[in-house]
């Protein structure tokens, strides 16, 4: 009798924290967020993953971005918010929802969910750091994301 109570103890705790699991937010929340699509076998993710850790400058240009991120091979649930797209899902069927295709894949987004800028794979983190500031900046309203590049000698 011990056992089945324990059993059944075990089985609806089990069942309460499946129903309450976390679902992941990339809905926006600040004026530009950033969300890095990410693969589990990808080197240039965990490169991009240790610049954004360890590099100073671009530290400095990605504060005041929300950054999120989503791994292609997870069906872990997230709610998002995306262009004229917004629900909840899998991670996995957003990242194909949004045309991903390579790995790392960045998009700056504003508040309302508007993509503003697509790069897709890895950047040096000075070239990381200018495209930061490209979107905080609101050049993208005003120019190419090449001529600024060129501009500012980030490329």
């Amino acid at each position: 009798m011990l056992i089945l109570t324990l059993l059944v103890a075990s089985c609806s705790k089990n069942k309460e924290s499946v129903s309450s699991m976390e679902i992941k937010d990339i809905t926006p929340k600040n004026h530009y967020n950033l969300l890095i699509v990410e693969s589990e076998s990808c080197i240039y993710c965990k490169q991009l993953d240790k610049d954004m850790r360890e590099n100073e400058n671009l530290k400095k240009a990605l504060m005041g971005i929300d950054i999120h991120r989503l791994l292609y091979e997870s069906n872990a649930k997230v709610r998002y918010k995306l262009e004229r797209e917004e629900g909840i899902s899998q991670e996995n069927e957003v990242v194909r929802m949004l045309g991903v295709n390579s790995f790392p894949y960045l998009i700056f987004y504003d508040k309302d969910g508007k993509i503003i800028l697509r790069i897709p794979g890895y950047m040096e983190p000075k070239t990381f750091a200018c495209v930061a500031d490209y979107v905080k900046d609101n050049e993208y309203k005003r120019k190419s994301l090449q001529d600024y590049l060129k501009d500012k000698k980030c490329a």
